[in-house]
This record gives C-alpha cells, structure tokens and sequence, in this order.
C-alpha cells in the first residue's frame, strides 16, 4: 500500500473526467504546483458525456507515467468504482474518493477496495452530518479501514443545500450557528479517531482576499487539504500552507526535547500533547516551505 500523508495533498483540484485539458493536468504539465486532482465522474460530469468521458479516460491512464501529481477518481457509486477497477492502466492512481458515502453504501464501497491497495477518501455528503449517531456509525466503519484512509471529506455545498442556504463570498462556514454545528461535530468525530478532515470548497474563485481568509480559518479548525475549483487557487493555498519561522523553530525543539515538560515563548510545552501537531508543522515546512 502507498505510503503518503494528507499533508501532501495541498490543494485537491476537483475537475470533471470530460475537461478538455484532462491529460496535461493529470501528466503535471498544465499546472506544475499542483500537488493532488480528483476526476469527477459524479456530480461534476453530464450524463450524456459519460461513456465518452470513460473512453478518453482510458486512453489516458494508457500514457501516465508518473504520480505528480497525486491521482484519486470520484467514482459515481460503488459499482462504478469496480468498473473503474478493470482499467488496465489503473494501478498508476492514487486511490479513489468514495462519492456520497453513506450508512446504505458504505459496505459496498469499502467493499471494493478492501483487497487492491489504492487509497480512499470518504466523501460524506447526506443526511449523516446533521445525526451524530448515524456519523459515528460511519465513523466506526471507516475505522476497519483506516489505513487507507488518506483523509475523510465533508460535502460543503451539499450541506448548505440541505438547510436551504447559500453561502456568501468572504462569508466563513463557521459564522452561521447550524453550519458551524455541523463542521464542528464533524471534526470533533472524525479527528478525535485519527483521522484528518478536509476544508470545504470555496466557491467564488475570482475572491482572493476571501479565500485566504477561509483557508486560515480551516487551519484554525483543524481542517487540512482543501477542495479547490479553480486553478487559480492552488499557488494560494500552497503559499498559506507555509509555516512561519517562528512556528517551525518551536515544532522543532517540541520534537527534538528530551524533556516532558518546559517553557517555550512565555507558553507551556508538554511534548507527548503537542508532538503529533509539531510533527505536522515540520512535514508542512519541508513540503511546502518557510516564510
């Protein structure tokens, strides 16, 4: 199984498996700072496109010779998934983001890639995130396959729609009562089990200032690898990705201590507490840089 951090995801481009420019985007020659892209042939992809879009698709997979960047397919069900599975070129993925997951599917998708060694990201998009029991019970069937799980995601635009709301531009998630509920809850079940969770998509591409604003906001929260639409956002998120100076000299003394317990800028530091967060500042240092 491939070994590989969510860390080093950056930004999760999301195009539709019928984009014109598929095979220079997925060969890393269209956007060189692009670290990770999902093809979506789900919500993302017409229905009449479909089977030409598997066509081309295959004839791509035939050409790909290296993983930059990282390569997930949004199957459009479990079934779909063990279509995509007969591929001959498949194995040059990453792995796969199991499309609406949910309590009615979840068996069948992990299921299908229970015996290949591709890498998953649930992509949990319907009435569990507003029922913590139905949300643990999810959790508790992802846990049997934690070691492939790269991350789980949540669906922003999908949630907005089941509470009959639309987000605003420079509007964070977190500013309305029931949407930051129900990010919250979301995080504190999958992230107290182990797992990372990914932000939201931020939907107005032309607001650089907002989407700046909402990409600290996720680091705030915990929240790591956001769904990005639009090209233009992925030299942002790299360069807020960056860790500052100050936080990588601090990561580095956390984990190079030798003591339990010290003083560290006027702020207590208990290395076994905060050595997994300053882990994650050094792996966020060495791939994408220091201020």
């Amino acid at each position: 199984m491939q070994s590989l951090s969510y860390v080093e995801l950056g930004g999760t481009l999301f195009i539709p498996a019928s984009h014109k420019n598929l095979p220079l985007i997925v060969s890393g020659e269209k956007y060189k700072e692009l670290k990770s892209v999902v093809i979506d042939f789900e919500d993302g992809l017409e229905e009449e496109l479909f089977q030409e879009a598997m066509d081309n698709f295959e004839n791509i997979l035939a050409d790909i010779n290296t993983h930059s960047p990282l390569l997930f397919l949004r199957a459009r069900d479990s079934g779909h998934l063990q279509t995509l599975l007969t591929l001959k070129s498949i194995t040059v993925i990453t792995g796969f983001v199991l499309a609406k997951f949910s309590l009615s599917n979840a068996e069948e998708y992990l299921d299908a890639v229970k015996k290949t060694e591709y890498l998953i990201m649930p992509s949990i998009e319907g009435e569990e995130l507003f029922h913590p029991l139905k949300l643990h019970q999810l959790k508790e069937k992802i846990l049997t396959h934690k070691q492939k799980v790269v991350l789980v995601r949540f669906g922003l635009e999908d949630m907005l729609r089941q509470l009959g709301m639309r987000r605003k531009c420079n509007e964070s998630l977190f500013e309305r009562s029931a949407t930051s509920m129900v990010v919250g809850n979301f995080i504190a079940t999958f992230k107290s089990a182990g797992f990372a969770v990914s932000g939201g998509v931020y939907p107005c591409f032309k607001d650089t200032l907002g989407f700046q604003k909402d990409v600290k906001r996720d680091l705030a929260e915990g929240l790591f690898s956001k769904t990005v639409i639009h090209p233009s956002q992925v030299k942002e998120i790299n360069e807020l990705y960056k860790v500052t100076k100050e936080e990588y000299k601090e990561a580095l003394e956390i984990v190079e201590s030798q003591k339990l317990l010290f003083s560290q800028n006027g702020k207590m530091a208990e290395v076994p507490t905060m050595k997994p967060y300053s882990e994650e500042i050094l792996l966020r240092a060495k791939v994408y840089g220091i201020f």
